[in-house]
Order: structure tokens, then sequence, then C-alpha cells
């Protein structure tokens, strides 16, 4: 039976909150949280220092820029984490926190949950097995139209752009399924909210197996494209169940998530579809998650650390940069 802290009580901390509650093979240390006030059932700490029980493992679902500081104080204490994407606010700071981790060999998860998808893990196997040959071409489009009251009176004004927000997941799933990314370069679109903040781009990558690939996206297009409402992962987003990504290889081609496979020769001959059936959660990913956690406590490979999880914020931070530092009309010289 494993002890397990959760440190922050904001919506994806109470969601981990009840996980550990409802898990057989864990028992709720607590919640690590300033704010007293918050009513939940379980032992209450004002920070990790006040806990003087022990504890197997912590979750850390505080505030971005507060996990790298988070991540600190529970490597002092020898505590194996589980932390709350993005890994860190910053590049640098996620880097101090790898290094840390590693010279003091604490074991470390990073909570990129869409990586426990059984669907995921099916396109991965598919694409390692060759069955689509080598890949050669991805294309991705996340676009969805959020509601205006989404960006009113608080930090998404400004700041809400839907690269580190969104675009995040759909980057990790690439270099999961696909390889890492070597390169990335972005163009960004036309404002149509009259914001200074990011909406719509369209970013080219190329990976270290030689494939290349294309993310296009935008929060002001009402579509039926998109992870969460392709798969219907999401509550709060309208599931369409039509495909986002599609890639090609030397032998065939593929489309996600529904796992429509084809497989051809040349264009001689039209390609085949093989008939295959995309695999549904046998569990909530975030509850495989914290099964994979237990795991990771006793010595397991983690499915992503924050060695691994920093790879994925830094081309995202680096995305984000580029695109900020365009003009909002989206203008390029020729």
């Amino acid at each position: 039976m494993k002890r397990i802290l959760v440190v922050g009580g904001g919506l994806i901390g109470l969601r981990h909150l009840e996980a550990v509650k409802a898990h057989p093979g864990c028992s709720l240390v607590g919640l690590a949280d300033p704010n007293m006030s918050l009513d939940v059932d379980t032992p209450r700490f004002a920070s990790m220092a006040e806990v003087t029980a022990s504890v197997d493992g912590v979750i850390i679902a505080t505030p971005t820029h507060l996990h790298a500081a988070h991540g600190m104080e529970a490597a002092a204490r020898g505590w194996p984490m589980l932390i709350e994407k993005p890994v860190a606010g910053s590049l640098q700071q996620a880097r101090e926190l790898a290094k840390v981790l590693q010279d003091h060999k604490i074991a470390s998860l990073v909570g990129h949950h869409r990586r426990y998808h059984r669907v995921v893990q099916q396109l991965k196997s598919c694409l390692d097995s060759g069955q689509i040959g080598e890949v050669v071409t991805v294309q991705v489009i996340w676009a969805m139209r959020k509601p205006d009251a989404y960006f009113q009176g608080n930090w998404r004004t400004q700041d809400g752009s839907p690269v580190m927000i969104n675009l995040v997941h759909d980057i990790d799933i690439l270099r999961f399924a696909i390889g890492e990314i070597v390169q990335a370069k972005a163009l960004r679109g036309r404002s149509q909210r009259g914001a200074v903040r990011i909406e719509t781009g369209a970013i080219a990558f190329g990976f270290e197996t030689g494939a290349v690939g294309t993310v296009a996206f935008s929060d002001v297009t009402p579509s039926p494209w998109g992870f969460e409402a392709g798969t219907g992962e999401n509550p709060n987003i309208g599931a369409t169940h039509q495909d986002m990504m599609w890639i090609t290889g030397t032998k065939g081609a593929l489309s996600f998530p529904s796992m429509t496979l084809w497989q051809g020769e040349d264009w001689g001959q039209a390609a085949r579809k093989i008939s295959t059936t995309a695999e549904k959660n046998v569990k909530v990913p975030l509850d495989a998650q914290l099964d994979h956690f237990l795991e990771v406590i006793d010595g397991a490979e983690p499915m992503i650390d924050v060695a691994d999880a920093t790879r994925t914020l830094e081309v995202a931070l680096s995305l984000e940069a580029e695109l900020a530092g365009q003009s909002e009309m989206g203008r390029v010289q020729v």
C-alpha cells in the first residue's frame, strides 16, 4: 500500500486526490495547499514542510510556475514524484530539476496523460511494427472555437496561446509515436478576435527519423478536428469522433484516432483499406497513469520522466517564442 501525498488543490489536483482515495493500492497521506479553506475529506497541510508522516510518493499539481520549486522540495525529502504538465515554467527550471533528480536517483513521472490512452499506445505499436513501413509524413489539425468567456477577466486574455495550453499535448504525442523532433518552424496567422495573444498558426516539424510533419491550429474555428473532439476525452468539449492526424509511410498510411489503415504498392493500384479497430480505454487515462506511478515508485521505467518531458517543453517554448515575435497579421517578407 503506497502512501501518496497530493500537493495542489486545484481542479486537476482534486481529481488526483479522488483517484488516490479510490485506488486499492494507495492510501492518501493528505492534501498540501496554502488555501486551508478547501473543503476536502482528508488531512490538510499548508505546505509540504508541514508533512511529518511517511510518504512513498507525491503528486505535484500546483500552478506550472511552482512545479520546479515543489519538485526540488520533494526531491530533498527523497520522494518519488508525479508532476503535472507542463513540467516547469521555464526550460532552465526543467533542466535544473532533471539534473537534481538524476544526481539523487529519484524517480519521476510527468502527467502527459494522453500517452495512457489505449489508442495512442496502439498507434505507437502500429508504427513501431512497420505496418505502414517507414513514416514519411504526418499532418495534424487542432481547430476549436473556444468561447469568448474563456478569455474574459483572466490571464488567458494576454497569455492564452493554444501552443502551451493545447498543442503541447500534440507535440508530446508526436514525439512519443513518431520520434524525436529536431526541427520546428512556425508561422502565425491573422487575429480574428483582435487579441494580441496567439490564436492561429501553422507549424512544420522535422524528426530525427527523417520524417516531416505539419500542425495547423486555431482556437477561433469551430470544427470537428482535434484530439479532444476525436477521442471524446474531455466532457467539456463536444465529441465528433473524427480523425485529426494522418500519417503516411513507405508501405501505406493511417488516420487517427479511428486507426483506419491503408496499404499499397504504387499509384497504379488503389491503396487497400485494412480492417482495424481502435482500442478503447480500459481505464480513464488519469487512473492508468496512477497505476503506472505506483510501478515507478517500485522501480519501473517511467513512461515519461522529467528529462523526457523537458524535451517536449523545449519544442513548445521555442514555437511559442517564434510565434510571439511575429506580427499578429501573419505577414512574411518574401
